[in-house]
């Protein structure tokens, strides 16, 4: 899949936030961004609100890595969770638009950290084979929308499923208000 800061496929770019009724542990209640999609070869993303709290030092500490020692880690989805992989994120503010680039090298990684964005450590991702993405989207398992300038400037990772929804209109600010086991209610 595509580093390029834009995105591949029809759902690429977008937002992909798991509805209550997603009660997978990997996806409940998780936030993904869609960084590549194909429907015939499948989709490829990284969980936003899953942070770790931990530096990319914390878990890397033989490792040289300058200023992106101090990038936060979060984990990313569960695919390769042995790996840690680095995306650089930022609003551009001329086009209204948020940019990622994902499976950055080091190199590119402190780049981008010099350039303002946010950088971001991920361990694991989030794929989806040709068809599972449409199939779950069909079985209402996913709500999508377009990122917005919150995904970079969320005080608090962890919150970023509830802030989006709260965002998105009425009927949405209700599902981010819902326990997290509401058939229990």
């Amino acid at each position: 899949m595509s580093s390029d800061s834009k995105p591949q496929g029809a759902l690429a770019g977008q937002l992909f936030l798991a509805t209550p009724s997603l009660r997978d542990e990997n996806f409940c209640r998780s936030v993904v961004y869609m960084a590549a999609h194909c429907v015939s070869e499948g989709a490829f993303g990284y969980i936003l609100n899953r942070p770790l709290y931990q530096r990319v030092a914390d878990l890397l500490p033989d490792e040289e890595f300058g200023p992106l020692a101090e990038a936060p880690v979060f984990i990313g989805g569960p695919v390769a969770a042995d790996k840690m992989a680095f995306a650089a994120m930022h609003w551009q503010a001329r086009g209204r638009q948020f940019k990622c680039r994902t499976h950055l090298s080091v190199e590119d990684a402190a780049k981008a950290l010099k350039r303002g964005h946010k950088v971001l450590g991920f361990i694991g991702y989030c794929g989806w084979g040709k068809g599972q993405l449409e199939s779950e989207l069909q079985q209402r398992c996913w709500i999508s929308t377009a990122p917005s300038r919150l995904q970079i400037d969320c005080p608090e990772p962890a919150n970023l499923w509830s802030e989006t929804l709260m965002q998105m209109g009425p009927i949405y600010r209700v599902m981010a208000r819902l326990p997290d086991a509401f058939e229990l209610n």
